[in-house]
This record gives structure tokens, C-alpha cells and sequence, in this order.
């Protein structure tokens, strides 16, 4: 444990998360059934609600979505090599859990690896994050541009359009991954032929259009959720984004990934993702330990709070204001022109050195 006067360095934190890494067999085991069978008991809810009113079928598609984003969190855990100590089992398990989330297992390991290396480095951007521009970037673009970007960014483009996208398009069919990832592309082709397969025994068992009424919603409102998750705890106004030669890998977990206080329902559905500072500094801590890290080692307090109710205001932050340092909206862009007009610095940060301790913990 770190001490509120002690100064963390690299070598702090990897002895501080090295108690909390290890997976635990059982506990893991009790989350597969904990997520996987009331899943199947609310889908099969579902189809039986059909014989009773679609509005019973959309109310219990809820529960069942956010059981399917718990899934995910397990899925995503096997990405990190954090669910079980195997690397096969962790794929393994990740596959099949992909066929139902739509998320291609290796495909989603090594992009979602690449964006942790890479969270808040403004030189590498794209894995893992929504575009974000700074506000240089988008007053040099042409109108139309910055048209599409207003388009993109605007709330119910990035949680209705944005998710249906990308679990049910992209990832069918990855045209920005290259030809040389080989294992990544064969799990992109396994993942479709499970979903044929799944699609083709419910069509057989229950009907296509008895199926698809159940799915969809479910699908439609688990990816909405999931890509607000991730979304939310990155982009919110003090994040982190700097250069690379000031970028730093604590800092940007710590400044740059936010804890995003649920109750204690939703805590459970999502897999304790909400405590992502902590995932970002040490991503191998199994899901199921995150809590207690955080408990025990009072120096992770010192990070940006979200709730429910701070979180939604967030989704109008859509530019980085280099010079303050801070996601600003659109409608503050005629203040800040006129405070560049005034020469006002915005000018990016200045290099640190490697490993150099994050703010909060001086």
C-alpha cells in the first residue's frame, strides 16, 4: 500500500497491483454461471413475453442487455490474460463469448492492447477511442469536414449509429486491419461462422422473425451501453491527452481513465468497469479485484469522479483545448478563437521525463 506522502514511481506500481493480479479459478467459474445463466433465462423470458405484448419483450430486454455487457467485461478480461491463468482458456472462452457479443476475440485483444499502450497519446490516435480532434486540428479543417465531425461526434450518432456499426458491420468484416494479421482475420472468420450458426438453429428452433424481435433490441441496447462505458471514462473535461514526448503510461491511466461511481446494481452488471483508473494502470487485475484494490490503497481515491448524473454531460465534449488543457464543446469555440486571436498560448505540453510522476500524486 502507498502512503498519502510517498511519491509513486513505475517500480511503486507494479509492486503496489502485483497482490491483485492473479486470477482465482473459482471466482472465475462463479462469474461464467452468474452472467452466462441468467442470460439464457432472460432471452428465453423474452421469446416466451412474445405471446404476451412486444412492450414486455423491450421491458426485459434491459436485464438481458446488461447481462450481455457483463459477458463482455469477462470476454474483456480474457483479452487481458486476467480471467484465468491459461492463455488458452482465455481465448477459448473469449471466442465463444464473442459470438454472442459480436466482437471477434483476437481481433478485439490486439486493438484493445493497442489502445492501452497508446490512451491519451495525442501522436496515437484511432485504437480503441473516439476520434478526438484538438481545437487546432478542427479550425484548419475545410467546412465540410468539420461538418462530419460536428455529425460524428453529435450524442446519437456515438450511442445509436456509432455501436450498430460497429458489432454488427465492422467487425464482420475489419477493412481497416491489415492483411498481415492473420490470426486476427481467422478470428473474424470463426466469429461469423458462429454467428451463422447460432442464427441458423434458433431460425430452425424458434423462427427467424421470433429470433430476430428478441436479438436485436438486445444487441442494439448492449452495444449502446457498452461503447458509452468506455467512452465516458476517457472523455471527460480534465482528462488526459498530451504528446508523445510528454506522454506518460501512469499518468495517462491515472489522469486519463476516469472512476465512474454506479450503484452498486449497475456495478455488478458492468463488471466493476467503472473503476478503469485502476485497469489502466495494471490492465492483468481480473475484474473481480478491482474493488478491493481500490479499497485498500487510498492514493487511487485522488482521481476524476463521474456519476450517472456528471457522465451525460460529457457526451457534448468534443474538441481538446491544448492551451487549457481541457475537453471544451463546440459552442466554446468563439471564446477560444478570440483568446488564440489574443495570443493566448496553446502550445502543446512540455516534455517530461520518462516515468515522471503523475500530478495527482505529488
Amino acid at each position: 500500500m502507498i502512503s498519502g506522502t510517498t511519491t509513486p514511481t513505475a517500480t511503486d506500481w507494479n509492486a503496489v497491483m502485483a497482490p491483485y493480479r492473479q486470477p482465482h479459478l473459482r471466482r472465475s467459474v462463479i462469474q461464467i454461471v452468474d452472467t452466462a445463466l441468467p442470460f439464457a433465462v432472460f432471452w428465453l423470458t423474452m421469446l416466451w413475453s412474445l405471446e404476451v405484448g412486444y412492450w414486455l419483450t423491450l421491458l426485459l430486454a434491459v436485464p438481458t442487455s446488461l447481462l450481455l455487457v457483463r459477458l463482455f467485461i469477462l470476454q474483456h478480461d480474457c483479452s487481458h490474460g486476467s480471467f484465468f491463468r491459461s492463455r488458452t482458456a482465455n481465448a477459448t472462452l473469449g471466442s465463444v463469448i464473442g459470438v454472442f457479443t459480436l466482437v471477434p476475440f483476437a481481433y478485439w485483444r490486439r486493438t484493445h492492447a493497442l489502445h492501452h499502450a497508446s490512451s491519451g497519446n495525442l501522436d496515437v490516435r484511432g485504437f480503441g477511442d473516439i476520434d478526438t480532434l484538438t481545437v487546432r486540428e478542427y479550425l484548419s479543417r475545410s467546412r465540410l469536414k468539420r461538418v462530419l465531425y460536428r455529425v460524428y461526434r453529435h450524442p446519437l450518432v456515438l450511442l445509436l449509429v456509432g455501436p450498430t456499426y460497429q458489432f454488427v458491420v465492422k467487425h464482420r468484416w475489419p477493412l481497416d486491419m491489415p492483411r498481415s494479421w492473420k490470426r486476427e482475420w481467422a478470428s473474424v472468420h470463426w466469429t461469423n461462422l458462429g454467428i451463422v450458426a447460432v442464427v441458423a438453429v434458433m431460425w430452425l428452433a424458434v423462427g427467424l422473425d421470433r429470433f430476430l424481435l428478441v436479438q436485436v433490441p438486445v444487441t442494439l441496447l448492449s452495444g449502446s451501453i457498452g461503447v458509452f462505458l468506455f467512452y465516458v471514462q476517457h472523455q471527460y473535461e480534465d482528462t488526459y491527452w498530451r504528446y508523445k514526448e510528454a506522454w506518460n503510461y501512469y499518468a495517462a491511466g491515472l489522469e486519463g481513465a476516469s472512476l465512474f461511481v454506479l450503484p452498486k446494481a449497475l456495478q455488478w452488471f458492468t463488471g466493476n468497469i467503472g473503476l478503469h483508473h485502476i485497469h489502466h494502470v495494471s490492465p492483468k487485475i481480473p475484474n473481480y479485484n478491482l474493488q478491493r484494490c481500490y479499497n485498500e490503497n487510498p492514493a487511487l481515491h485522488q482521481v476524476t469522479r463521474l456519476t450517472v448524473g456528471t457522465s451525460i454531460r460529457t457526451l457534448w465534449l468534443t474538441l481538446w483545448d491544448e492551451g487549457e488543457r481541457r475537453l471544451v464543446r463546440f459552442r466554446d469555440l468563439r471564446s477560444i478563437r478570440r483568446r488564440l486571436a489574443a495570443g493566448g498560448g496553446d502550445e502543446p505540453v512540455a516534455p517530461t521525463k520518462p516515468g515522471a510522476v503523475p500530478k495527482a500524486w505529488k
